[in-house]
Formats: C-alpha cells, sequence, structure tokens
C-alpha cells in the first residue's frame, strides 16, 4: 500500500536475490513451476470481485490445541481460523439453499 512501510518478516523469501532477477527471468521461473499453472481468460469467466465483509472483533474461547493447531502455521491464524469457519458457513449454506 503507498504510504506504509514494507514488512520485514522472516519469511523464506530471498529478497536480495529476487530483485536481483530480471522481469523476464522471473516470467521463466514462473512458467516452469508446475504448481502455477497458466491460466487464460476462461478461467476468470466466472471469478467475482468484490470486498470482504467488515470484521467483528468478538470474545470467544477455543480449545487450546485448536488454537495450537492454527498458530503453528504462523502469523496470521486467526485469519485462517476465519477462513475455516467462513468455508463450513458457506458450505452449510449451500445445503440448506438445496444445493450440493
Amino acid at each position: 500500500m503507498p504510504g506504509k512501510p514494507a514488512r520485514t518478516g522472516t519469511g523464506r523469501t530471498d529478497w536480495a536475490a529476487l530483485k536481483a532477477m530480471s522481469d523476464d527471468e522471473i516470467d521463466r521461473i514462473a512458467a516452469e513451476d508446475e504448481d502455477n499453472p497458466p491460466s487464460d481468460d476462461d478461467h476468470w469467466a466466472d471469478a467475482a470481485i468484490g470486498l470482504p465483509p467488515g470484521k467483528t472483533s468478538i470474545h470467544a474461547s477455543f480449545d487450546r490445541d485448536v488454537v495450537e493447531f492454527f498458530k503453528h502455521g504462523g502469523r496470521g491464524y486467526q485469519t485462517r481460523m476465519n477462513a475455516v469457519l467462513r468455508r463450513y458457513m458457506e458450505v452449510q449454506k449451500a445445503k440448506e439453499a438445496g444445493r450440493p
């Protein structure tokens, strides 16, 4: 975001090596990455664009092992917990609407 300082984390990305690469080299590496298949207009035909819903702050208690499981994944554990709850909610709503 403009005006926001870059985060300095302890991730595994070698930022110096990445900055030293040319755009062509980055494109070549991306094209060879089997976990990064190419996409075309059909891939994005049904994509929905929108903002995520607003957040509500609550106090909630979770089982200790559940929290530790999500914390084990590093920063963003609350976001991951929210994603799991959101997916569950979406599946339940689809069932109620009679969709598979």
